[in-house]
């Protein structure tokens, strides 16, 4: 018995399997990227100095103690 189980749990393991055919959704991927970089590009153009202002006082209360 231990024998046939060992013979079957061989030949499952080392039995070549099909090439695969789907590779995944570059484009996708590719696109969301793409789309949060306008995102920060945006957000950026519309409130970067208010967010260097956030920054400098954040920065600055960690500096000083406060």
């Amino acid at each position: 018995m231990s024998l046939h189980l060992t013979r079957l749990f061989l030949t499952l393991l080392l039995k070549p399997r099909p090439a695969r055919k789907e590779r995944g959704d570059v484009p996708g991927w590719v696109l969301i990227t793409v789309m949060t970089a306008g995102l920060v590009v945006a957000i950026w153009k519309l409130a970067g100095k208010q967010l260097a202002e956030m920054l400098a006082a954040a920065l600055s209360s960690v500096s000083n103690g406060n």
